[in-house]
């Protein structure tokens, strides 16, 4: 099977980071051939398996639309029909915009893959994102999403849409009896600290660290100008000294794996790779019921604690119950690790190629 993975570009970011997981799972079945290509030249963050065909479009430079640019450089490249593949996936809205349009120029199989809710477009980009959401992804033969949450949307839209949930990028660990350290760990960019809730999760956690002074919160995220807002926030609610700002981190499943609680304060997600983590680490995870991902990981006082969309109170009630209740904190944590299987790379593999079936066929 020829199958062609086409992104913007290859740089650091969650959507890469899962295409990057992806190709390199399924090219281990040597049945599969796998080219990646990029629309842009950029900084390169992810090692593809050398098996893989690695495609840079050439740039057209009289055209001065990106999109524009992208759709006839992709065209040119398709043109050549020993290049076309038995089917495309593209990844996020303005990728899909340009290939589902490519894909249907020369009858090509296409899925395409939000890895952002329904709800999200990015700035400037609102009236193309709801054009390609709304008109154009009806013309895709897949659109996969990352929660049950946006089915309902594009179903309403005439779409045929698939729940494709991102892998587990860590592999969960077996012996679970060691020794945590009392730290509550949140992670992301810092300079997206309202969208990641942290300014909340300072005034909400000051009178627990005050109250249990052996615990501290410890933030992972690079972000200049938010590690500058949330410093002058911690000291403000007097817990500078309570809080370790550890800027970003390469290896964030050694903290997670020494750490106790994971706590996802998002206002809103996609699919939280990072909650996955936390719980394939062992950490005893509770996130607000924000839209969306959350509810689609957590069963509420199962696998962890899924708390009413931004209540600080109760969010304040549930971690104080994780920090009093060390029983509570290794019954979620050993649940977590098991309600895992789904999202293991292999799993969502199998359902890659199962669907690539589908839609060929």
């Amino acid at each position: 099977m020829k199958i062609d993975f086409i992104i913007s570009n290859l740089g650091g970011g969650g959507a890469e980071r899962v295409l990057a997981l992806m190709v390199n799972s399924l090219a281990k079945n040597k049945s599969n051939k796998i080219s990646v290509i990029t629309l842009f030249q950029d900084k390169e963050e992810y090692i593809l398996d050398p098996s893989i065909n690695r495609v840079k479009l050439k740039q057209t430079s009289f055209i001065p639309s990106h999109t524009l640019r992208s759709i006839v450089n992709l065209s040119r490249y398709y043109k050549t029909k020993s290049n076309r593949p038995d089917v495309i996936v593209s990844f996020v809205t303005l990728t899909n915009l340009i290939t589902i349009i490519v894909a249907k120029l020369f009858s090509i199989k296409i899925i395409a893959q939000e890895h952002n809710s329904h709800l999200r477009y990015m700035k400037g980009r609102k009236r193309i994102t709801d054009f390609t959401k709304k008109y154009l992804y009806k013309r895709a033969d897949v659109i996969t999403v990352l929660t049950s949450f946006d089915v309902e949307f594009y179903s309403n839209h005439g779409a045929n849409v698939y729940v494709m949930p991102n892998p587990c990028s860590f592999k969960s660990i077996r012996e679970n009896t060691h020794i945590r350290e009392k730290t509550i760990l949140a992670v992301g960019h810092l300079n997206r600290y309202h969208h990641k809730g942290f300014d909340n999760l300072i005034k909400l956690i000051a009178p627990l660290l005050k109250k249990h002074t052996q615990w501290h919160l410890k933030i992972a995220g690079a972000g200049d100008e938010g590690l500058k807002y949330l410093k002058q926030l911690a000291t403000e609610h007097k817990i500078v000294d309570k809080i370790i700002f550890t800027g970003f981190i390469d290896d964030i499943s050694k903290i997670m794996y020494e750490s106790s609680i994971f706590i996802l304060p998002s206002r809103f997600e996609g699919l939280p790779m990072v909650l996955l983590e936390a719980m394939s680490q062992g950490m005893a995870c509770i996130s607000y019921d924000c839209k969306t991902g959350p509810s689609d990981i957590i069963e509420n006082e199962k696998n962890g604690l899924l708390i009413e969309d931004q209540n600080l109170a109760k969010m304040q009630k549930g971690l104080s119950d994780l920090i009093i209740n060390e029983e509570l904190r290794i019954r979620l944590s050993n649940e977590g690790i098991k309600s895992l299987d789904k999202y293991d790379i292999s799993a969502i593999t199998k359902r890659y190629e199962d669907l690539f079936d589908e839609v060929i066929k």
